[in-house]
């Protein structure tokens, strides 16, 4: 099974929508700003927990970057 096809079973099992391309593209950079900045277990409880926050993942991902110590996108704006 593709990562795609996982996301959609599980998605529609879950009874949600499955994410837009752009939006998966922001988890993997909150995933991975998540494991490059503490270690690797870091990065899929970032996930959850920018999923139950109900924050949208542009606004965790600013904060994660923040919190690396990584230019954030409104430090280059």
């Amino acid at each position: 099974m593709t990562a795609e096809e996982w996301i959609q079973a599980l998605a529609q099992q879950l009874g949600v929508e499955s994410p837009a391309p752009d939006q998966i593209e922001a988890i993997l950079e909150l995933a991975g700003t998540a494991a490059h900045a503490s270690e690797r277990v870091a990065a899929p409880v970032t996930a959850w927990l920018a999923g139950t926050s109900g924050r949208p993942v542009s606004e965790v991902n600013e904060l994660a970057k923040r919190l690396a110590g990584g230019p954030s996108d409104q430090a280059l704006r």
